[in-house]
C-alpha cells in the first residue's frame, strides 16, 4: 500500500513538470531607458556638495598625508604609471598605452589642482577615479606624485619603503 502511494505521489509531482527550458520560459523584461523617472531639476546626490568642496580645497600636507598618498598611489595609480611614475606599470606591459612620465616638463609645471582634476575627471585614455578615490585621497596622491617628481629631479627614484 505504501508503494502505491509513493508511486502515485511521484506521478502527481511529475505531472506538474513540462518541457520548458530556461531558454523558452516566461521571464520579466528589463525596463527601457525611457521608463525611468526624470530627476527633479537641481537635485544633487547626498554629500555631493561636501565632496566637491573637498576636491577644491587642498588639505594641509604632512608626512602621514604623503604616506597615505603613497598607499593610495600604489593601489590606484601604479598599475599604469609604475611605482616610480615612469609610465611603466604592469598594465602598460600588457599593451595599454603608456602614460606620460611624471618627470615630463608639462606635468612638472601642472598645478596640484590640475592633477587632482585629472584624477577626478580623467584625461585622454585615463578614466575618472572620482567614484573610487575620495577627494582627500586625491590630494594625498598628488602630494606623493610631487615627492616622486622631486626625487626624479635629484636623479634618484624612491626605493624601498618609499616605492611601495
Amino acid at each position: 500500500m505504501k508503494a502505491r502511494w509513493a508511486a502515485l505521489s511521484v506521478l502527481v509531482l511529475l505531472a506538474g513538470c513540462d518541457d520548458e527550458s530556461m531558454d523558452t520560459q516566461n521571464r520579466l523584461r528589463t525596463y527601457a531607458k525611457g521608463d525611468a523617472r526624470p530627476l527633479v531639476p537641481g537635485t544633487v546626490a547626498q554629500g555631493a556638495l561636501e565632496r566637491e568642496r573637498a576636491t577644491l580645497e587642498p588639505p594641509p600636507v604632512g608626512l602621514a598625508f604623503v604616506e597615505r598618498g603613497q598607499q593610495r598611489y600604489g593601489i590606484y595609480c601604479a598599475p599604469c604609471h609604475g611605482l616610480a611614475g615612469d609610465g611603466d606599470g604592469i598594465v602598460v606591459a600588457r599593451g595599454f598605452p603608456k602614460p606620460r612620465p611624471f618627470g615630463d616638463p608639462r606635468l612638472l609645471q601642472a598645478s596640484a589642482a590640475d592633477l587632482v582634476d585629472v584624477i577626478s575627471h580623467g584625461k585622454g585614455v585615463m578614466y575618472s577615479f572620482s567614484d573610487r578615490v575620495e577627494p582627500r585621497d586625491r590630494w594625498a596622491i598628488v602630494a606623493y606624485i610631487r615627492a616622486l617628481q622631486l626625487a626624479g629631479q635629484k636623479g634618484t627614484a624612491p626605493s624601498g619603503r618609499e616605492a611601495r
